[in-house]
């Protein structure tokens, strides 16, 4: 098969076990081993470095064994000192590059975040940070062009995930900086822990626990990669209403949940409100403008307007609201820092945070570090902390579709559809053109015509157009849906199902 097939952005992703109805093994252990050859090539070729040292960590999906035996045997066989770290979280591959008991030179963690367990995939790390789209482009060339290195490495057991704790554990002691409890800052405090069968339950056993917190109905920490109990999404809905659930069940003051390999999170309050998606977002940049006030915050399209409206009136930052994808969105950040302009916070709705202060890697555990410290500093003075997000308002209603686009020439009809949409207002002018749009079209419609907004873009990687609504009137929603229809009805190679369903509900 054409290996480049495999590449989704900066990651690699592919079906990798039988058992899912039309979807074939295309991510297999010697395609695997093939694109581990290609990554050592590239750091060779990068730093001119011999002895490379390269950490290799997985999370529970079934497939991951097999996967990291054949990635270790490629880093071997070109000579590599292979770190093998089991079960590791994304984030904490990166830290490999920095942990003293390390410093390896990359880091390859196979994982497909939250996909379906039939999924697999990598991602690729070096010493300055997640590689980049060209990057696994290169990587899949030297596999393709069998442009290997030579040598005998060797192998060895590295527990990575107990330095990482311990990282984590020393940070919270130093910035909750509690005189007279240091070394048990937690105590006192009930947090439980949803990490969805995936890698994230040590955060509650290796961090939270030796910190003193009661941990009492976390749930689902146990790594299972069939994930028997929910997806490990922190948007996915089911996945949102357990947690919600087991913090009320708990009496709990703080509820954590984590996707599969821990590169995202979200918070529950003690009240069962979910701290997702926008809420996420507001949160994060209320903690980083105590320490760096009128900072930029940078987030993908798809952010409310009353998440704007409070990030730049109530917390009085700049808001950049950028592209999906969260390397786009760390890009952008690092690259207004290169242009000396400060920006402090690189974040998803999906849960994607990155901040300057860690590398401007995307942590989900490191995340819900910064929430547990001010957490703590809060219920110390018998606060808490969903009262730094108390003025966020919320739209009355919200609406997600997805719509196919049925040509292999799929992306340049997009750009087709969304090039003629760009001049619709001049024939309906009920469609304000937002004055900055980064990805896709964004319009505003009076009350009139629906009080709110649409966003549509094209997918990153896939024949698809999304489209994003929010309205603050009731039916608004639909009656923006509809207006978009009268002008998406005319393009036949586009599957408008979910959209009449919507509109027909």
């Amino acid at each position: 098969m054409d290996l480049l097939k495999l590449q989704n952005g900066s990651d690699i992703r592919g079906v990798a076990v039988d058992g899912v109805a039309g979807e074939s093994v295309t991510l297999t252990e010697d395609i695997v081993y093939q694109f581990a050859r290609g990554f050592a090539t590239y750091l060779q070729d990068k730093y001119d470095k011999q002895d490379l040292k390269v950490a290799v960590g997985h999370d529970s999906r079934i497939s991951a064994d097999a996967l990291k035996q054949a990635v270790c045997k490629g880093l071997k066989d070109s000579g590599c000192v292979v770190y093998d770290c089991g079960l590791a979280s994304t984030p904490s591959m990166f830290m490999s590059t920095i942990f003293e008991e390390f410093k390896s030179d990359g880091a390859i963690m196979i994982t497909a975040s939250h996909l379906p367990y039939n999924r697999n995939g990598m991602k690729f790390f070096d010493v300055d940070g997640g590689l980049n789209k060209k990057d696994i482009t290169e990587i899949i060339t030297n596999a393709k062009e069998e442009n290997y290195i030579e040598g005998n490495g060797s192998i060895k057991q590295q527990d990575l995930l107990s330095v990482y704790s311990n990282f984590l554990i020393e940070t919270i002691r130093k910035q909750v900086n509690d005189k007279t409890n240091f070394d048990t800052p937690l105590s006192g405090m009930k947090i439980v822990v949803d990490a969805g069968n995936g890698a994230g339950g040590f955060y509650a056993e290796k961090v939270l626990q030796p910190l003193g917190a009661d941990t009492t109905g976390s749930q689902f920490l146990d790594p299972d990669g069939m994930f028997p109990n929910h997806i490990p999404n922190p948007e996915n809905k089911e996945a949102m209403e357990a947690i919600c659930k087991a913090v009320l069940d708990n009496n709990a003051d703080l509820g954590l949940i984590f996707d599969t390999d821990v590169d995202r999170s979200s918070a529950v309050d003690k009240d069962g409100n979910e701290i997702s998606r926008n809420a996420i977002v507001a949160l994060s940049a209320a903690l980083v403008c105590e320490e760096h006030p009128g900072t930029t915050i940078v987030t993908d399209s798809v952010t409310s307007d009353e998440l704007h409206e409070f990030l730049e009136n109530v917390l009085k930052v700049k808001h950049l609201r950028f592209k999906r994808g969260y390397k786009n969105v760390i890009n952008k950040a690092v690259e207004l820092n290169a242009e000396g302009i400060d920006a402090q916070l690189a974040i998803e709705t999906s849960g994607h945070a990155a901040l300057k202060e860690n590398y401007f890697l995307d942590d989900g555990a490191y995340l819900a570090t910064k929430i547990v410290i001010k957490a703590a500093k809060m219920h110390a003075q018998g606060k808490s902390i969903d009262t730094l997000i108390k003025d966020l308002k919320h739209p009355l209603e919200e609406q997600e579709l997805r719509f196919q686009i049925n040509t292999p020439d799929f992306s340049e009809y997009g750009e087709k559809v969304l090039s003629a949409l760009e001049t619709y207002p001049t024939k309906q002018p009920q469609f304000k053109l937002a004055k900055e749009n980064y990805e896709g079209l964004r319009f505003s419609f009076d009350e009139t015509n629906g009080n709110g907004w649409l966003l549509l873009r094209k997918s990153l990687h896939d024949p698809i157009l999304a489209l994003n609504i929010e309205s603050n009137s009731a039916g608004g929603c639909k009656k923006i849906a509809a207006q978009l229809y009268e002008f998406l009805k005319d393009y036949e190679l586009l599957n408008l199902d979910s959209l009449h369903s919507f509109m027909n509900k």
